[in-house]
């Protein structure tokens, strides 16, 4: 386990992401799904996936999250081989390229064919409903996100007063499915912790994890973060999903102060890359403008070219 303000070393099955408190990396969202509540609706091209991939690591995202059914409770779930249909391919050639990928999926079929296809992490949203998740990973050494919720996906459950105490749920939750996690054989430097924003909680139960977000230092992992354009940036913002971009970036601010290393969820990278680096310019941490070093301003970035 890492020490709260020192970062972690997380281990994945392809690679190695080294988290630096106040240096949070993005992870670029992909939807395989026509349903997105966030995307354009309608299939995708197999093309058109795997560019979006390849774009989203172009711009800076350290792992790229492939999806292939929507969390919207409005919709039935699809099959498992549905699912495996729609993200194996897109898994299988950006992991070619040599991309970290992550398959955003709760269910064992789905799991189990992401990671022959390549993938690198498991993204669990259903808090370790299915223990084999865990087991899969602890066999191929693939990092594992847990997810704290209260519904299993697809089921739209909100309890209001179902805990005291929000984050002291979350805590003892995730907490308690780390330590079954590691002892189905999972290391811990392959462990990640998700606060599960809006995942059968109210808008002020989210926003309160967002400002408390520093207590969850005290389980020790890193924090996956999926705050991308979710509801309770609309609520707050009145906006729709794909305008709530300046909203998300707000929401990104307390994840500089964590100590244990932060991955954003997003669906904008160069816009989260750019928010990080202009924070840490205002906090100090930045070289100073000398011309030829870092954050010296090259000329052709002066004026739009004619």
């Amino acid at each position: 386990m890492s020490s709260p303000g020192q970062g972690v070393r997380l281990r994945l099955r392809d690679g190695v992401l080294e988290l630096e408190p106040g240096r949070p990396k993005p992870i670029g969202i992909v939807n395989a799904t026509p349903d997105s509540f966030s995307d354009r609706q309608g299939m995708k091209s197999l093309d058109a996936l795997v560019a979006r991939g390849l774009t989203l690591a172009k711009e800076g995202a350290a792992v790229i999250d492939v999806g292939g059914e929507s969390g919207r409770t409005d919709r039935f779930a699809v099959s498992e081989d549905e699912e495996s249909s729609r993200v194996v391919p897109v898994i299988e050639r950006l992991a070619n390229e040599g991309l970290l990928v992550s398959v955003d999926t709760w269910r064992v079929g789905p799991a189990r064919d992401a990671l022959d296809a390549g993938a690198s992490m498991l993204n669990d949203v259903s808090c370790l409903s299915d223990p084999t998740l865990a087991q899969l990973c602890a066999r191929t050494g693939a990092g594992l996100v847990i997810a704290h919720t209260r519904a299993r996906p697809k089921v739209k459950q909100y309890e209001p007063g179902a805990a005291d105490d929000v984050v002291e749920e979350v805590v003892a939750t995730l907490a308690s499915r780390c330590t079954q996690a590691l002892e189905l054989g999972v290391d811990a430097n392959q462990l990640i912790v998700d606060p599960g924003f809006d995942l059968g909680k109210q808008v002020g139960e989210s926003i309160g994890l967002l400002r408390r977000l520093g207590e969850l230092e005290v389980l020790e992992r890193p924090l996956l973060l999926a705050i991308s354009r979710k509801d309770f940036i609309g609520a707050v913002t009145g906006r729709s999903p794909a305008a709530r971009g300046a909203g998300t970036l707000g929401a990104i601010e307390p994840a500089l102060d964590v100590g244990t290393g932060v991955l954003l969820r997003v669906h904008d990278v160069a816009a989260t890359i750019d928010f990080v680096r202009l924070r840490r310019a205002l906090r100090g941490d930045w070289p100073p403008l000398i011309e030829g070093e870092p954050g010296w301003l090259d000329p052709a970035l002066r004026r739009e070219p004619a």
